[in-house]
């Protein structure tokens, strides 16, 4: 799970990946300051070196209605049957060494001066969001729990041996090579500060993700049906760029990483399908939520000790380089709806109809709303950046 995309702002030269502008929201969801507290009616401003640097929302807990949790628990053996496919045995999966110089040979040094002489004819804005996407695949702890929050597929011991659970526990050790392998990429580059990226990582699974998902399967579900082909997209574009940089094998990382978030969107789309199918009513209201609330990256909270806006900035350059961008967004939430034959649902009641209209026209809407954005876009400023030594990009 990797990606960028959140709040972009039309009125400067910023966009972020994943998730609609502002001022498409239908509603004003209340924020808080995790750094700070209420007193009365004064805010008092504290220091709290473990909180999000970012603004979190007020949450909305367990909002599935109990008798919605009985579907779930009806689909174990579906979930055995169609979900735990998309997994591979380990023994089948490629792992991080596969494509890094091997330590234990006589030729790691020339290896690795190899994999070195590559990376130096990749320029810094590459490695930044490289950087950025690489961070996002550490903060795995933070998506294990939010997985393990959803009421009615949650592992409930640690080692259930629930379809949900094992697919949550396979799912999580897929990923986690993903991060494994582009944290030593970028070691080995010498290219990037990683005691700054180090610092990044450990605030960001210090301070989790608020993906407004209330505990919810519905919710959560098109959530990470979403998260993982934006992450396939990225990857993807990462490994297009590091082509043109000439670095195949950099491309190939890239590449396989793409590949796995492919497969396990697939996983997710299907369980969404097959609540379309269960509960047409349910999941379209359940959609309709999670697109006005807006899908935001699990990084969001990302920062390194320094930069309250770094998710932004970060953004901002995926967005230049086409690495992902508000067009992604659209291009996404279009082919969910077709996956899922949204225009196509029939029976649905007044609210249901209202939502299926709303997420049917959405992807046009943004369009228009990104081209507007485009127009008015101003060039952006020059940022340092502490992954790269406070060396400077352009936004």
């Amino acid at each position: 799970m990797a990606l960028k995309l959140n709040a972009f702002n039309f009125q400067s030269h910023k966009y972020s990946s994943f998730v609609l502008p502002p001022m498409v929201s239908l509603r004003s969801p209340k924020f808080f300051m995790a750094a700070s507290l209420r007193s009365g009616t004064k805010e008092v401003e504290t220091k709290k070196p473990f909180s999000p640097p970012r603004e979190v929302h007020v949450q909305v807990t367990h909002s599935m209605p109990p008798q919605k949790i009985e579907i779930f628990k009806s689909m174990e053996d579906w979930a055995d049957q169609n979900l735990l496919v998309h997994l591979k045995p380990v023994e089948k999966c490629w792992q991080p060494q596969d494509f890094l110089p091997d330590p234990a040979s006589d030729g790691f040094h020339e290896q690795v001066k190899e994999l070195r002489e590559r990376a130096k004819e990749i320029p810094d804005d590459y490695f930044v969001v490289l950087v950025g996407d690489m961070i996002t695949e550490e903060a795995l702890p933070t998506y294990q729990t939010m997985l393990n929050t959803l009421d009615g597929v949650r592992d409930e011991t640690g080692a259930s041996p629930t379809s949900w659970a094992i697919w949550t526990r396979a799912w999580t050790a897929e990923e986690n090579r993903h991060g494994d392998l582009l944290n030593k990429y970028l070691y080995l580059s010498g290219r990037v500060d990683m005691r700054a990226i180090e610092k990044t990582i450990q605030y960001l699974i210090g301070s989790g993700m608020d993906p407004r998902t209330e505990n919810n399967p519905y919710l959560g579900f098109i959530y990470t049906s979403f998260q993982e082909r934006a992450t396939f997209v990225s990857h993807g574009n990462t490994a297009r760029l590091a082509k043109e940089h000439g670095d195949i094998k950099l491309a190939q990382i890239c590449g396989i990483i793409a590949a796995d978030e492919k497969r396990h969107e697939t996983a997710y789309t299907k369980i969404v399908e097959k609540l379309f199918e269960i509960d047409p009513d349910g999941t379209v209201l359940a959609f309709a939520d999670m697109m006005r609330k807006k899908i935001s990256m699990p990084a969001h909270l990302m920062y390194d000790g320094r930069d309250d806006n770094l998710f932004d900035h970060f953004s901002a350059v995926a967005q230049r380089l086409g690495v992902y961008t508000a067009k992604d967004y659209a291009d996404i939430l279009e082919f969910l709806v077709g996956r899922w034959k949204v225009a196509d649902l029939t029976g649905l009641s007044g609210e249901g109809r209202k939502a299926q209209e709303y997420v049917c026209g959405l992807p046009p809407r943004i369009r228009r709303l990104e081209k507007r954005a485009q127009g008015r876009a101003k060039q952006g400023p020059i940022m340092p950046f502490s992954w790269i030594y406070d060396r400077e990009v352009k936004l």
